[in-house]
Order: C-alpha cells, then sequence, then structure tokens
C-alpha cells in the first residue's frame, strides 16, 4: 500500500502497526499530530491499546515506565521543552533498562520562543543512555519506527530508542510512503519476551537503592548495551532490506565518499539538501561525497574511521553546543583524533528553522576548500 501524508501521521502509522499496548500522551507542536492520530486510531478500534492522557510530558514518560515494567510494548512522543521536561526520566528509562520507543519532532527550545527545526532538543540529552535515530524522508520515518522496536528489545540491547525528525520540514511535508501488509510487520516485529517485569505471582525488587561498590557496574552495563545496539543495528538494517527493499544506509548513509576528497556530514533533512549540493559540486570538478549521519548515539566512530583517509569532513549541523560548537563536529573531531591525517571542518546553520539550501551547502564546501573558514563557522548570522 502507497500512503501518502505528513511525518507525523506517518509516524503515527508505524506505531500502530508496532502493536504497542500502552500510549501515554501530551501535545506539544509540532508532534501533536501523533498523539491526535494514535488517540483516532484507539477508538475507533484500529489499535488495541491502553491510551492515556497526561497532564504533561514529564508524567507521559513516567506513565509509559510503568507500563513497560510489566512487560509490554509502549509509544509515546514529544518535542522541544516536552523533551526536556521528560529528561529525569529519560534517565529513569535506560537505567531500567527499558526498550520504550518514543518520537521526537526536533524542535528549536526558548527563549526566545520558536516553534521551527532545531536539533538541539536530542542532543542536549546525548547522555541519557538512549539510543539517538535521525530520519531524512517519510519512508525512513516509517521504517525506522519499526526498525527501533527491534533493535531495543534485543536481549543484549534493552535499552530505550528515540525516534527523531525536523519540524515542520517533515513533520507537516506529505511525503510517500510504502507500507507493507500488518503480517509482514508481525514476521519482522515479533511480540516482546521482557527479561523481566513486574507480576504479582513473581515478585521482585525494581529500582532500589544500590550501594557505591555495585552503581558503576550498572552504568557500566548501560554503556555495554547501547554499544550492543550499534553492532546489532547492521543486523535490523539488513533484515529490513531484504524483507521490505528499503535501504536508507546503515549507521550512516554513504554517497560518492570512497574518491572523495570533501565529505559533507549532515543529518536529519540537511541530508537531503546535501545530496543535491553533492550533485552540483560534483558537476563543477570537485570531489565530494556525503556521510549522513543515522545513528548518532552511539557515534559511528568506526564508520568514519573508515573512510577518513586524507579526507576533509564539512559537518553542515542544525544544532549547537553552547561553549562548544557544533554537537556532531565534536564528536567527529573526537572519534578522528590522530586518524589518517584527517580533517574536520564545522559549520552551524539552520537554528530555529532557518532555511538552509543546497546552494548554501556548496559555499561552505567551497569556503572550506580556500582554506578561509574558521575552525566552526556560524553560517548566515550576522556579528
Amino acid at each position: 500500500m502507497i500512503m501518502i501524508d505528513t511525518g507525523d501521521r506517518i509516524a503515527a502509522k508505524a506505531a500502530q502497526m508496532a502493536r504497542p499496548e500502552f500510549i501515554a500522551a501530551y501535545p506539544i507542536t509540532p508532534q501533536t499530530v501523533i498523539v491526535e492520530k494514535t488517540a483516532e486510531m484507539v477508538e475507533s478500534g484500529e489499535l488495541d491499546a491502553t491510551y492515556v492522557r497526561v497532564e504533561s510530558e514529564h508524567s507521559a514518560m513516567t506513565a509509559v515506565i510503568g507500563a513497560a515494567t510489566t512487560g509490554i510494548r509502549t509509544f509515546t512522543a514529544t518535542s522541544a521543552h516536552g523533551l526536556a521536561l521528560m529528561h529525569e526520566m529519560l534517565h529513569w528509562a535506560a537505567m531500567s533498562r527499558l526498550p520504550i520507543v518514543m518520537v521526537n519532532v526536533n524542535r528549536a527550545l526558548g527563549p526566545g520562543w520558536n516553534i521551527w527545526a532545531d536539533q538541539s532538543d536530542a542532543l542536549s540529552q546525548r547522555d541519557t543512555g538512549w539510543v539517538q535515530l535521525y530520519c531524512a524522508n517519510g519512508q525512513e520515518i516509517f521504517d525506522t519506527i519499526i526498525q527501533a522496536y527491534r533493535l531495543a528489545e534485543f536481549e543484549d540491547v534493552q535499552v530505550p530508542v528515540m525516534v527523531n525528525f525536523d519540524a515542520f520540514v517533515m513533520s507537516h511535508t506529505s511525503m510517500p510512503v510504502e507500507v507493507p501488509e500488518q503480517a509482514e510487520i508481525d514476521a519482522f516485529l515479533p511480540l516482546w519476551k521482557p527479561l523481566w517485569r513486574i507480576d504479582p505471582d513473581d515478585p521482585v525488587t525494581f529500582a532500589n537503592m544500590l550501594p557505591q561498590s555495585e552503581y558503576g557496574g550498572m552504568r557500566k552495563n548501560l554503556h555495554e548495551g547501547l554499544l550492543n545496539a550499534r553492532a546489532r543495528w547492521p543486523q535490523v538494517y539488513r533484515e529490513w532490506k531484504e524483507r521490505f527493499g528499503a535501504d536508507h544506509g546503515e549507521l550512516i548513509e554513504e554517497l560518492r565518499c570512497d574518491d572523495a576528497e570533501y565529505v559533507i556530514v549532515a543529518m536529519g533533512a540537511f541530508g537531503a539538501e546535501a545530496r543535491v549540493a553533492v550533485q552540483q559540486l560534483r558537476q563543477q570538478g570537485m570531489k565530494v561525497g556525503l556521510a549522513r549521519v543515522r545513528m548518532f548515539r552511539p557515534f559511528p566512530d568506526e564508520e568514519f574511521r573508515r573512510m577518513a583517509s586524507g579526507k576533509r569532513f564539512v559537518v553542515i549541523e542544525r544544532n549547537v553546543s553552547p561553549g562548544a560548537g557544533g554537537t556532531i563536529y565534536s564528536e567527529l573531531r573526537s572519534s578522528l583524533y590522530g586518524y589518517a591525517n584527517s580533517k574536520v571542518q564545522g559549520f552551524i546553520a539552520g537554528l530555529g528553522g532557518r532555511d538552509v539550501t543546497y546552494e548554501d551547502m556548496c559555499e561552505m564546501v567551497r569556503k572550506t576548500a580556500s582554506g578561509k573558514a574558521a575552525d566552526v563557522e556560524w553560517w548566515g548570522i550576522q556579528d
């Protein structure tokens, strides 16, 4: 079946087909359509789930955690300040090793108030212990939400997953998506078999006080769970590709990187513009490729190191880590330190939803090639 709809409604359709048994919801622009649509599905009987309307995003994550501890599949969605309000409970979900899947529609944080695309909301939560995946089109939104459940529920993973896509650019833009039959999704994503759950007939102690000697080991175990997620993701991706044909790239999507002298590194909706920029610059005689990050956390270190030899990476990102620069820029520089004489150039662009075109990206690459760019450039911002 071909579905033509907005990113938010595509996300809701994917959530429905993953068969969650519990949904907690609190509205926030531009995510609200997701929880509205899932509410309609539950009301109409299209989705057999308990749907709970809560008083805040903090409560939404708390409710999902409570439901997940009983051993059932859960879903929620949020954006920007809603995600920030969940911060305490994001740590709780990860340390509890609950395979929760949540959609986050990337939106700017205030003040000043702004409802447009900006990835600083999710990237400010990078150390909470959640896998973070980023999408560049409607088909990838659908596929990634289903894949996220499969990834999270592996016995050696058991961590929550956040699926991200850009506000309005994707959440409110209609795109065609191929939707498989429910039976095909069920074959790919069987029922979750929890390793533990709260059961009155088989009591367990959950989230008790830990002595100093035990706490560090628990954190290390979470770290290892995320590393296992990175190792498992190619398996999930390849099985999906074999079953359904969709190919978005594994941890990163590579385009013409083999012979590239300059590699644009982008994430989310910027990936689509970067594809056109690569085509334009190639026609102008510049050897340029694209590495679009799909999995930001855990970061795909080895994939970048593999392609690094002699390349200049041009990171174009819609986020900022104040005092450090761009978040992807910082991660990539750390990953490549001492590897293959590679260099990293950073551009912070499009904050608060400001438009960034492929022409802008071409100019960023040309400025990098000229040697006139600072280590980190703020694109389109007047001093």
